[in-house]
């Protein structure tokens, strides 16, 4: 297999990844920063979030592994002190082919705007806000409509995600093995005059969304970590991405509502 790492930059990650690529030389596992098998993701889930992006074009035949060098660790199976063991169980790994991976869904964001039509992926969520003003805009599931939105903005989540920015709105936290997106509002404005549902919804992989926002709308959309402004967007359509999931490696078992306890809860069972 062929390996990458990609880093923080804070010195604890950088002793890290200087660790592996010694342990990876020592093995005679190969470094490509094209074209890797598997990426490891050492820091936060900012940098997970950055590595994603950087192999976005390539996620379909990418691992991930993730070791968490600062409080939180969501994406992050590893703490620094167990890295020779990581190591170890990867280079014990024969070939790409013999990894054992888990794959979750990821949301689909196809932007129409007055000059073209771009799609993008997120491994967390796309947001969209307005900017001086509320944003304004009309949302349809399955080619109905189905509320006129005024507020701050609208998140969408994949189930991974669902633990991120999400969970601060309100929104459920959904175990990411299920293919769906999670739409949840950012302060909407409800009154006997503007009336939206209130609560996030949850769209099954079949379903669809799209957001049409009032015409030359300034606004702000975030794809994860990463930011663009327009006032050209026509139309906004989200949905479960039908051709690829992200992939992360996994060499030990940690199930998804033990990470949910030990990120949220914190508590020890007597």
């Amino acid at each position: 297999m062929k390996y990458n790492v990609i880093e923080r930059g804070d010195d604890i990650s950088k002793e890290l990844t200087a660790r592996f690529h010694a342990l990876a030389a020592q093995h005679g596992m190969p470094r490509d920063e094209h074209n890797p098998d598997i990426v490891l993701s050492i820091g936060g889930d900012g940098t997970m979030l950055q590595a994603f992006h950087n192999y976005v074009d390539q996620i379909g035949h990418i691992a991930f592994v993730g070791i968490h060098t600062g409080h939180l660790g969501f994406f992050a199976d590893w703490k620094p002190n167990e890295l020779d063991h990581l190591a170890s169980l990867v280079f014990s790994v024969p070939s790409v082919e013999e990894l054992q991976v888990v794959r979750y869904p990821v949301v689909e964001i196809e932007i129409t705007t007055e000059h073209g039509v771009e799609t993008h992926l997120a491994l967390n969520e796309f947001t969209l806000r307005g900017i001086e003003v509320s944003l304004v805009a009309r949302l349809d599931i399955n080619d109905e409509v189905f509320e006129m939105f005024r507020g701050d903005g609208i998140c969408i989540s994949s189930p991974a995600g669902s633990t991120a920015y999400n969970k601060s709105l309100g929104g459920a936290m959904v175990h990411p093995s299920l293919e769906a997106i999670q739409i949840a509002e950012i302060a909407s404005i409800n009154n006997r005059v503007y009336r939206t549902l209130g609560s996030s919804m949850i769209l099954p992989k079949h379903h669809h969304c799209d957001i049409y926002p009032k015409a030359q709308q300034n606004m702000l959309l975030s794809l994860d970590h990463k930011y663009m402004q327009h006032s050209d967007v026509v139309s906004i359509r989200c949905r479960v991405a039908s051709h690829v999931k992200v992939k992360f490696a996994r060499f030990r078992p940690f199930p998804f509502w033990n990470r949910v306890r030990e990120a949220f809860v914190g508590l020890e069972l007597k």
